[in-house]
């Protein structure tokens, strides 16, 4: 059985362009088009201690619609954790229930931790500040998707400071050659130990405050939305709050090719006059977390995926 999904490193470039060579091919089944049981009789543990929906529920499709099944842990109030259960204690039990979990959990490292507790893989859909690499995955398949190559031009929008999620895909797209431009608000901006991590692997990166001056020449707009919850103090949440919004109107003088993305959920961060351009991509990125996911679940139980899947 293949290893732990932890962080982007947990994968070689070689093994993120076979993934998503099989999510390309996956797109029928994702679809209901096909069925194509490669999983039958597996079982995935959805842990998930802070909410999720599209993590959550395309990781419930993605085993699902390749013939396995899914217990998920639900909601915190109705489980042992609200008496005292440890972490480790969880997932030690957790270990001896499924053949894989994925975990979701407030606490940066917490996906390693429960790695360390547990004999099965662990994937990590989300640990606080810290890592979300199944998300990566998806959206490099959307990237891939529509220009055909990740060496690109990628803007990254907002909070910067605790989103988890450009995180992980700046390191990605760092390795395929990508110009990363960071846009956010000093209080929000990309951690420094991560910008000298990135430009130490020889990454081209530009820092701004200005989204409006960065969009025509992105070919990659990655919006995220100001998390509050990450916020110890709700003053300083308010002080950003809204900083960066996107309509139509600032679309003017954007390429043609220029995609936007969000890992969604959006707040006011993207106008909904937005969503029937063809720049709008966040619907189809989320979409594409089945396809993405499918692909890791196969690796994970080392099960190839057919060259040719049936109509």
């Amino acid at each position: 059985m293949a290893a732990d999904l932890i962080t982007m490193d947990d994968l070689t470039n070689e093994e993120i362009e076979a993934l998503l060579n099989d999510a390309e091919k996956l797109l029928p089944v994702a679809k209901g088009d096909v069925y194509l049981p490669l999983l039958q009789g597996k079982l995935l543990g959805n842990m998930f201690f802070e909410p999720s929906t599209r993590t959550r529920m395309s990781f419930e499709t993605a085993m699902k619609r390749l013939g396995g099944n899914v217990v998920n842990l639900g909601a915190l109030a109705s489980s042992s954790v609200t008496k005292g259960e440890t972490l480790f204690d969880t997932m030690k039990m957790v270990d001896g229930y499924c053949d894989v979990a994925v975990l979701r959990h407030p606490r940066q490292g917490a996906a390693q931790y429960a790695a360390d507790a547990c004999e099965i893989a662990i994937m990590n859909g989300g640990d606080g500040a810290g890592h979300h690499p199944t998300q990566t995955m998806l959206d490099l398949f959307t990237i891939r998707q529509a220009h055909g190559r990740l060496d690109l031009n990628v803007v990254m929008v907002g909070d910067l400071r605790y989103g988890r999620t450009v995180h992980s895909l700046s390191h990605a797209l760092s390795r395929f050659g990508a110009h990363l431009t960071f846009i956010a608000p000093a209080s929000l901006s990309m951690p420094e130990e991560i910008i000298e991590d990135l430009e130490s692997c020889g990454a081209s990166i530009t820092v701004s405050e200005d989204l409006l001056s960065n969009l025509p020449t992105a070919d990659v707009i990655y919006m995220t939305r100001i998390q509050k919850e990450r916020f110890p103090d709700e003053d300083e949440y308010l002080k950003v709050a809204g900083i960066y919004k996107l309509s139509r109107s600032n679309l003017k003088d954007v390429k043609e090719s220029m995609i936007i993305m969000h890992p969604l959920p959006r707040i006011d961060e993207i106008h909904p006059n937005v969503d029937n351009t063809p720049h709008a991509r966040y619907f189809d990125q989320a979409f594409n977390g089945v396809v993405a996911r499918m692909a890791l679940l196969c690796r994970v139980f080392g099960v190839s995926v057919p060259e040719e899947v049936g109509e």
